[in-house]
C-alpha cells in the first residue's frame, strides 16, 4: 500500500469474520475515512477473515498479516513498526472485534495534533461510564481494579487502562526506555506495558470519553480467557513496579 495521510487506523483481528466485516463497514461510512489510512492487523486468522479484508482492497482497506496467531501484544507491535516504516506520525489503534466506535476516532486524534500530547487513551469511563451490549460483571470488575492499580504505581490517574482503543505518536518509541520488542510482551502484556511507560517516562498523557459496545452474546463476547488473560493484563504492573521487567 502506499501512505495517504499522516495517520493510520490498525484494528487488531483473529477470526473475527463477522465482527471485523462489520468494523470495516462501520469505518467506511464514517466521515474520518477521508482523513486517515486504514490498515487491518491479521493475526494468523484462519477463518475466512483474510479473504473478507481483502474484498474490501477497492475501498482503500488493506493489511498486514502474521502467518500463524502470535498474539494481541505481537500484533499490535507489528502495527507500531509497520506505521514507523511507512512514515506514518500517528497511530489508533481499536478493536477488530466491533467494540470500538470509528466516529471517536478523531476524539483520539485530535489532542494529539492540536493539544501535543504523545499518548491519548479512550475511556469508557471518565465523564461517566459509556458501555453499551451485556459488559460481563468480572469484566466490570477488573475494568477497575486495573485503572486503580496503574494509577497508584504511575501517580497519575487513569480511569481505564485496559481499554484498547487508543492513539499514539509514533514518536514515543523512540524512547529507549520503551522496549517494545521483548517476549514477554506478546499477549495482553503490551498495552498496559506501554501506557505505564510512557507515563512513568512524563510523556504527555491524557484521556478521552469514548464508547465500548459489547457484541449479543451468540457472537462471543471476547477470546481472552477470565483467568489468563487477566493475569497477562495485570503482570506487567506488578513486573514494573517491583523493576523485575524494563
Amino acid at each position: 500500500m502506499m501512505r495517504k495521510h499522516d495517520a493510520v487506523v490498525c484494528p487488531i483481528a483473529y477470526n473475527e469474520l463477522t465482527k471485523l466485516e462489520n468494523a470495516i463497514q462501520r469505518f467506511l461510512n464514517a466521515p474520518v475515512r477521508d482523513a486517515v489510512d486504514y490498515v487491518v492487523i491479521d493475526d494468523g486468522s484462519t477463518d475466512g477473515t483474510t479473504a473478507m479484508i481483502n474484498s474490501f482492497k477497492e475501498q482503500g482497506v488493506s493489511a498486514v498479516r502474521h502467518d500463524v496467531r502470535r498474539g494481541v501484544g505481537a500484533a499490535i507491535r507489528t502495527a507500531i513498526h509497520f506505521a514507523k516504516s511507512q512514515g506514518y506520525r500517528t497511530i489508533v489503534i481499536m478493536a477488530g472485534n466491533d467494540k470500538d466506535d470509528p466516529h471517536e476516532i478523531p476524539l483520539l486524534l485530535s489532542p494529539l495534533s492540536d493539544q501535543g500530547f504523545e499518548i491519548v487513551q479512550g475511556s469508557r469511563y471518565v465523564g461517566g461510564e459509556r458501555i453499551g451490549g451485556d459488559m460481563p460483571l468480572y469484566r466490570k470488575w477488573a475494568t477497575r481494579l486495573h485503572p486503580f492499580l496503574m494509577s497508584i504505581l504511575t501517580g497519575v490517574k487513569v480511569t481505564d487502562s485496559t481499554n484498547g482503543f487508543r492513539a499514539m505518536q509514533l514518536s514515543l518509541f523512540d524512547d529507549q526506555e520503551i522496549n517494545i520488542d521483548q517476549d514477554w510482551l506478546n499477549a495482553y502484556e503490551l498495552e498496559p506495558y506501554i501506557l505505564y511507560k510512557a507515563i512513568k517516562h512524563g510523556h504527555r498523557f491524557k484521556e478521552v470519553p469514548v464508547t465500548k459496545i459489547y457484541p449479543p452474546r451468540e457472537l462471543g463476547y471476547t477470546k481472552m480467557k477470565p483467568i489468563s488473560g487477566w493475569w497477562s493484563i495485570l503482570r506487567p504492573l506488578i513486573l514494573l513496579g517491583l523493576r523485575i521487567r524494563h
